[in-house]
């Protein structure tokens, strides 16, 4: 009885607009006030234990080195190497913006500040070459999906922590879909395009000259993702030391370009500090919250439910799948992640589901629901910035949502996909 009224009392909150961190916040501690047998001091208890833990560390590095980037010139050198590949195709503009989704997605780790980042950087350039901007604010919301499944996403980081998986496998295990993912939405892109004449921003492809010059302008950006994943794979530092490699890296790249100022260093640690802050508040709710479900046995009684339905592998994924669908669409990913795992791990070790395979899945079935509407956070970041209205997008992100649908499906089962280059990272 105490575990339902907590749930509808985060519920209220969350229908009141209530920010997700307080919403389980007050959740939790109606809990422990309504069950007799708990102390108070419970909650805060659990709640510092959510985050006072060392591979956590490895957020507010990832976090950082987002900002950081934005403000070396990094992300603008990218944007350029990203135009020299894809700016003949058809829709120049929108496959750059696909291109830089996967380029700064990774390093960036977190989809909603890749959502403001490309609003911001390419958004208005879309416009102002004729791309409908319902439509370029559906893509962007689509490409920024690619920052939370490809290394170093944060919510990759998240579910290896509360499952006890090795988060290099889940780095390496992200590649796979991230680029099945970014190849399906440029073929979307170049279908739209076809319809509605959306030209490229090249007359032709660009030369091996001008190719070349952008890649080595683009080259110290682009060896972050070589310093994470060789770092990690070789064993030269873990995750979270990756995080503070990365960071003094991308700030000794940008003094060499002659692009930053202390100035700038100051705004991009501030940038990262705020962001920190509002995820960090999100893990110890949920990590409190999520204690309260594994204490009420909560997790137990999901196996046996979702055993009692079938004991498939192939039913128990497509069950999750549209669960975790219509949680993106609610709670925030990071939330959900610390909520949901050690109620569903139990199953997906019971069936012989492997952990890294199941966490890819997770963590992209968030992330397309977080672009759904009606009520997706980044759906409502990129309508926000772009001024765009919800019907509008919900028209234009249809093409988008089968590229990401059927890279979902292949995901799910098709494990080789996530497992061939996790396999190759020690334990």
């Amino acid at each position: 009885m105490s575990v339902l009224i907590a749930f509808l009392v985060m519920l209220g909150l969350f229908a009141i607009n209530v920010p997700v961190a307080f919403a389980i916040c007050a959740a939790t501690f109606a809990y422990f006030f309504i069950a007799n047998d708990m102390s108070a001091i419970m909650v805060v208890q659990r709640m510092i234990g959510g985050a006072d833990n060392l591979p956590l560390l490895a957020i507010p590095f990832f976090m950082m080195l987002g900002s950081i980037l934005n403000y070396t010139g990094i992300t603008n050198r990218l944007l350029k190497l990203a135009d020299a590949l894809s700016g003949h195709m058809r829709g120049g503009l929108a496959q750059t913006n696909v291109v830089l989704g996967a380029l700064i997605g990774g390093p960036s780790g977190a989809g909603l500040a890749d959502a403001a980042m490309i609003c911001k950087v390419l958004v208005p350039e879309m416009s102002k070459n004729g791309y409908s901007r319902p439509f370029a604010a559906a893509l962007t919301s689509a490409s920024a999906l690619l920052g939370p499944i490809l290394p170093p996403g944060i919510g990759l980081i998240i579910y290896g922590f509360v499952s006890d998986t090795s988060i290099g496998k889940l780095f390496m295990g992200g590649m796979g879909p991230g680029i099945l993912c970014t190849i399906l939405l440029m073929v979307a892109v170049d279908y739209v395009a076809r319809k509605r004449g959306y030209k490229p921003t090249r007359p032709k492809m660009a030369s091996l000259g001008e190719m070349g010059k952008a890649s080595i302008e683009a080259f110290w950006g682009l060896m972050l993702m070589v310093l994470i994943l060789g770092g990690i794979r070789y064993g030269i530092f873990t995750p979270t030391e990756a995080g503070a490699v990365t960071c003094i890296y991308a700030l000794i790249v940008g003094f060499a370009y002659k692009e930053t100022s202390w100035a700038d260093v100051k705004a991009a640690l501030a940038e990262s500090a705020r962001a920190n802050g509002s995820i960090m508040l999100i893990l110890m709710a949920s990590a409190g919250f999520a204690w309260i479900l594994t204490w009420e046995g909560v997790a137990a009684e999901t196996t046996e439910l979702l055993m009692s339905i079938s004991t498939s592998p192939v039913v128990f994924l497509l069950i999750v799948n549209v669960l975790l669908i219509l949680v993106g669409m609610f709670l925030d990913g990071n939330a959900a992640i610390i909520v949901l795992t050690p109620l569903l791990m139990p199953t997906v070790h019971a069936l012989g589901i492997d952990p890294v395979h199941f966490g890819i899945m997770m963590i992209f079935n968030l992330s397309i629901g977080a672009i759904t509407p009606p009520f997706g956070t980044t759906m409502f970041l990129t309508c926000n910035l772009t001024g765009v209205k919800l019907d509008e997008y919900m028209r234009e992100i249809l093409p988008f949502y089968i590229a990401l649908g059927v890279t979902l499906m292949v995901t799910t089962f098709y494990p080789p996909l996530s497992l061939v280059l996790a396999n190759w990272v020690p334990m």
